[in-house]
């Protein structure tokens, strides 16, 4: 075998990139750039941040928006998020809309933070996600941590270039249960995949989303129409 191909050879296995376990088979890959979309994506920002101080990454949570943006966090729900209380909550608000990616770019380069996002009025260009990508790299070798980027974006989202994209919406019909409909849009290594998301003493629990009801048999529209 030439010399010069070796190095590219090896019975080790392969290594997946280090990643937060979301649970029932989700998760999001560190050091890299994901997208949450949907009614609830600002829930499923906090249910990232829950998972990863469950998982010991205390760090501080950037929450970066612009100045003008109306909807806000409330203290008390964040606090119902275990492990995500408000005391670890950084919120910043730039004048310009460029600026919340300016900002979002600078933390994640520092590695300081255990979660940035940025709450965007709309879609961020490619060449801005590329250059999200290269900082939260950036912070993995050379600051405390490696961070966890996330866009919430507004609509169905869209954002090119993004390692993952998540839709998140409200399911509460359940008596008094808070419950969610997760779901995983796109991946770079992973099938698009369903999830049903309630919050069990401050913890998010994901579970496989309940199966179908079986079609009514002929006799059975039959009775109802009795």
């Amino acid at each position: 075998m030439s010399a010069a191909i070796h190095p590219l050879l090896s019975r080790r296995p392969h290594r997946s990139p280090p990643a937060l376990d979301l649970g029932a088979g989700a998760s999001l890959a560190l050091s890299r750039l994901h997208e949450a979309c949907g009614e609830a994506r600002r829930s499923f920002a906090m249910l990232v941040a829950a998972r990863l101080g469950a998982a010991g990454r205390t760090g501080p949570i950037w929450w970066i928006g612009p100045e003008w943006q109306t909807e806000c966090l409330l203290a008390d729900g964040v606090a119902g998020f275990a492990g995500a209380g408000p005391e670890r909550m950084i919120f910043a608000h730039p004048k310009r809309e460029e600026d919340v990616l300016w900002t979002l770019e600078e933390v994640l380069r520092s590695g300081s933070a255990a979660l940035a996002v940025a709450d965007l009025p709309g879609m961020p260009g490619l060449t801005a996600v590329r250059r999200l990508h290269l900082a939260a790299e950036t912070g993995a070798t050379e600051g405390r941590s490696a961070p966890l980027g996330l866009l919430l974006t507004p609509g169905d989202g869209g954002a090119q270039g993004v390692e993952s994209r998540w839709l998140m919406q409200s399911a509460h019909h359940s008596g008094n249960r808070t419950r969610w409909r997760l779901e995983r849009l796109r991946a770079r290594m992973e099938p698009p995949r369903k999830w049903l998301v309630h919050r069990h003493k401050g913890a998010c629990i994901l579970a496989a989303p309940e199966p179908p009801a079986p079609p009514k048999t002929a006799s059975e529209v039959a009775s109802g129409l009795a």
